[in-house]
């Protein structure tokens, strides 16, 4: 038996959420990679990944593993893979790893992007990769509250309704709020996420940012651990799930997605986002 790890990037609008359905009426990642990869490895293989994501979010970091009994090189499963899958998700590598390797449990942190335009009128060559906010956002506001959100906390405030995790103590490491051109980029770091976290971060953010509440309104909320005080989630569309961390030890490339090049037509001056 061989454990075979895989980099992958997709697009989130192409699928039903990362997680197998039973029912599902759209394609999910995992139901298109356990298809490929079953093919290529001559029988039924199951996916395991990082973190899962919902319908609309978009990865270009994601880490998978799977096992396997049949004898293959990294370049079918690269190769191979990407002839066979769709184009809305591509296999950037191939490893082969031992048993002790569980691509979420040997994580040691999560890395997230959020990308959003203030800019009007809607921008149609951003659809489905961005999302669309009212109004002109203050990034250096949403910054400074942003950081409360630093440390080992309870983020029940951020917390989806139908979220099955045990407890909502998370670790952010570190979160940041730039500008760049008509974008505002939140990018956060963390040992783990609760369902929805992000998106509901960013709701708030976002408010902060149009001047509808403080910049301590953050801190309020997370001392209040109750979901209904904070802001509506921001839009799936805008999420991207950019890098997995994992101990040096086990020789993984580094995510290739992580900078999140934009072409420079949709950044106005500013080029491209700053990490």
């Amino acid at each position: 038996m061989t454990r075979w790890v895989l980099g992958i990037e997709y697009d989130g609008s192409c699928f039903g959420g990362f997680q197998r359905q039973a029912h599902a009426t759209r394609p999910t990642v995992q139901g298109v990679l356990e298809r490929v990869l079953s093919r290529i490895a001559d029988h039924e293989v199951t996916v395991q990944c990082a973190g899962r994501t919902d319908a609309g979010v978009h990865a270009t970091g994601q880490v998978v593993h799977f096992d396997t009994t049949s004898e293959r090189p990294d370049r079918a499963w690269l190769q191979g893979g990407n002839s066979l899958l769709e184009p809305g998700i591509a296999i950037h590598w191939a490893r082969p790893l031992s048993e002790d390797f569980h691509a979420r449990f040997s994580a040691q942190w999560r890395r997230y992007r959020y990308l959003m335009t203030d800019r009007a009128p809607r921008q149609a060559l951003l659809r489905d990769r961005v999302a669309t906010v009212r109004g002109r956002l203050d990034a250096q506001r949403m910054h400074a509250a942003a950081q409360a959100l630093v440390g080992e906390q309870d983020f029940s405030a951020f917390r989806a309704a139908g979220c099955q995790s045990r407890h909502a103590v998370r670790e952010v490491q570190a979160v940041s709020v730039v500008r760049a051109g008509p974008l505002v980029c939140v990018d956060i770091r963390a040992n783990a996420f609760l369902q929805h976290m992000v998106r509901n971060i960013t709701g708030s953010l976002i408010r902060i940012g149009q001047g509808r509440a403080e910049e301590g309104w953050i801190g309020e909320l997370l001392a209040a651990r109750d979901r209904t005080l904070a802001g509506d989630a921001a839009p799936p569309e805008g999420l991207y799930l950019v890098e997995v961390g994992y101990a040096p030890a086990w020789g993984l490339p580094a995510a290739t997605g992580a900078g999140l090049p934009m072409p420079s037509a949709l950044l106005g001056d500013a080029g491209a986002v700053r990490t």
